[in-house]
């Protein structure tokens, strides 16, 4: 995956959040379970998919090979002090 492709991912997985709290936030009816755990995914995924652009990019920054960055389990990315 390159970076184009991760940025695409990205702007995936925004728009199905940014709809899935748009569809609930102009009305009375809160997430469901299964909405809520679709966010909870959602951020999840969106964490990962930024930590391994963020490798990439650092990697090309000091002349290593992008492609060698792996993605990181969701409980590591998840700790990361924003």
């Amino acid at each position: 995956m390159n970076d184009q492709d991760l940025l695409d991912q990205i702007r995936e997985f925004m728009e199905e959040e940014q709809r899935l709290r748009d569809a609930h936030s102009a009305g009375d009816t809160p997430l469901d379970a299964v909405e809520r755990q679709r966010l909870r995914d959602l951020e999840e995924h969106l964490d990962q998919c930024w930590d391994l652009l963020r490798q990439r990019r650092a990697r090309k920054e000091f002349g290593q090979d992008p492609d060698e960055a792996s993605e990181r389990p969701a409980d590591t990315v998840e700790k990361y002090w924003q």
